[in-house]
């Protein structure tokens, strides 16, 4: 399989669990070229969100723009995307772009601190119209309207199950004609679960980016982020970041 150009477009987590930082680990364990566009730098921790700085949004389009024109990509994968100024100036550049675009509309940190406004989730519209694939979790699929809302943009839906009670964790992928699928597995007693939503969107960005189906990009995204709860390194007082660096044997399955 080729080395696939991962654009990831999202905020940077200075306690490396989650975000950019989470991202970049995921794509390049998976082995793939991970690219970025910085929309803005948190002072975070596995305890919570201290601080934020938003990237001016005419930054974050240069940074785009300086990978788009020279490296190019394969796939683009979206997470906290600092204000509905830049969820515009952005969905208006990739709406040029023929290639996967996986969008996690990140609203909640995993410590509870806010990551979006009204205004910016509101600009969500934008991005889901471009996107081939939201990936929200429960708590982001009710606020998005539910899943006839996200799928009425024609993209594919990954709708996570982690934040829904029981020893099971069920994550559905369904599609715009109709077609769903499940996949289950057990949900493992941890609090080690920083960054999930960022590596799940990563991995799948990387396996569309490098020719999957959506289903075996699915199936292989989930896979990775079990893996890499197991492999969680056990760091700081609170939620702490996964294990996206120990994944060291993980094998894509060959495209269909």
């Amino acid at each position: 399989m080729k080395s696939p150009r991962i654009l990831i477009i999202a905020g940077s987590d200075s306690g490396g669990g989650a975000g950019i930082q989470a991202d970049i680990k995921t794509v390049t364990m998976l082995g793939g070229h991970a690219m970025t566009a910085i929309t803005a730098i948190t002072a975070q921790n596995t305890l919570g969100v201290h601080e934020v700085m938003l990237v001016p949004t005419d930054m974050v389009v240069a940074q785009m723009d300086a990978v788009v024109s020279d490296i190019g990509v394969d796939a683009v994968k979206i997470g906290m995307i600092g204000s509905a100024e830049t969820a515009h100036r952005v969905a208006d550049r990739l709406e040029h772009l023929s290639v996967p675009i996986v969008f996690d509309p990140v609203m909640v940190a995993t410590s509870g601190s806010t990551l979006a406004d009204e205004a910016t989730i509101g600009a969500f519209e934008r991005l889901m119209h471009v996107a081939s694939v939201v990936t929200p979790n429960l708590p982001e699929l009710e606020t998005l309207g539910g899943e006839a809302a996200i799928l009425r943009h024609g993209c594919h839906l990954v709708a996570k199950g982690g934040h829904a009670e029981g020893w099971e964790i069920v994550d559905r992928l369904l599609s715009p004609g109709g077609r769903s699928r499940e996949l289950r597995g057990k949900r493992f007693d941890t609090s080690e679960t920083h960054g999930t939503g960022c590596t799940l969107a990563s991995a799948l960005a990387c396996g569309l980016g490098a020719g999957l189906s959506i289903d075996k990009a699915f199936e292989q995204a989930v896979r990775f982020v079990r893996i890499a709860i197991l492999e969680a390194p056990g760091l700081g007082q609170g939620a702490g970041p996964l294990g996206q660096q120990f994944v060291t044997d993980f094998q894509w399955e060959d495209p269909e």
